[in-house]
């Protein structure tokens, strides 16, 4: 199997294509399992197959590396945007047409490293959902984006929170599986280090640990604090541990639309996988 390694921001991935029937007959949430492992494959934080579609240039299934399937990944549709439009898959680099399981992403091609994506819009905005844990109450924004929505929740937490990313780790672990999110969520840790500047970091639901990036989380993060009137204007830059990502929207009353993720992406290697092995 032909698979080329790509990363977002550090955010990594393996995609290969599955547009004539080249993965016919494989689970392929176990063939993400193995890929994603470091012991039995190249290693990565999800597996995306491209698949054919009727209303987009290609469609993609987004594997977590547990072998979940995730409703969309931000990040890796701007990898992908890149790998269609390198590989022929897409007709014009300013409107690469994706199908993912949360709806219908569109990208572009800005520079030969740097892609955008629209995200989905959000389908469900909470700005304030009470989170117990530890005792206390923690006030979280829950957003989700797409429909089937990826479940976000996002924390403000001050600076000094970054110095400690054991105890970051374990509270992230907590929260992703507190019964406050039924379908469990990715949860960011945001701090506002200027007027339309946050650092943050994302413990991923299906990695079960921090991630270098995330892209839907940069849009759930961008969406809340906007909302909440703690940036003003319709655009942030959001640092990450992988590098920096940039996210502008469209404000309307009290929801968002019109996401659009802006960041770098990198290719890694291409290679052969034995499935067999």
């Amino acid at each position: 199997m032909r698979y080329t390694k790509m990363h977002g921001a550090g955010n990594s991935f393996l995609i290969t294509e599955n547009l004539r029937g080249e993965l016919q007959g494989e689970d392929l949430s176990v063939l993400a399992l193995r890929l994603c492992r470091e012991e039995s494959g190249p290693g990565a934080d999800g597996f995306i197959v491209l698949e054919p579609a009727s209303d987009a240039d290609f469609a993609m299934l987004f594997f977590n590396a547990d072998g979940s399937l995730g409703e969309m990944c931000g990040n890796g549709a701007r990898c992908v945007a890149r790998y269609g439009w390198e590989h022929g898959l897409a007709r014009d680099p300013a409107c690469i047409r994706i199908r993912a399981t949360a709806g219908l992403v569109t990208g572009r091609r800005i520079s030969e490293t740097q892609y955008e994506v629209r995200l989905n819009d959000p389908s469900v905005i909470e700005l304030h959902r009470p989170v117990p844990l530890d005792g206390e109450i923690l006030d979280c924004a829950y957003v989700e984006l797409g429909r089937p929505g990826i479940p976000h929740a996002v924390e403000e937490v001050p600076i000094s929170a970054f110095h400690d990313w054991d105890a970051l780790r374990e509270r992230g672990r907590a929260l992703r599986h507190s019964p406050v999110f039924p379908r469990g969520a990715n949860v960011t840790f945001a701090c506002l280090i200027g007027e339309r500047t946050v650092r943050a970091v994302t413990f991923e639901r299906g990695v079960e640990d921090f991630t270098l990036a995330c892209g839907t989380g940069c849009g759930a993060t961008a969406a809340s604090l906007i909302l909440r009137g703690r940036i003003p204007g319709e655009s942030v830059t959001i640092q990450m541990p992988g590098g920096e990502l940039s996210v502008r929207l469209t404000r309307e009353g009290n929801t968002v639309h019109d996401i659009f993720l802006t960041g770098p992406t990198a290719l890694v290697e291409e290679g052969e996988y034995d499935k067999k092995a």
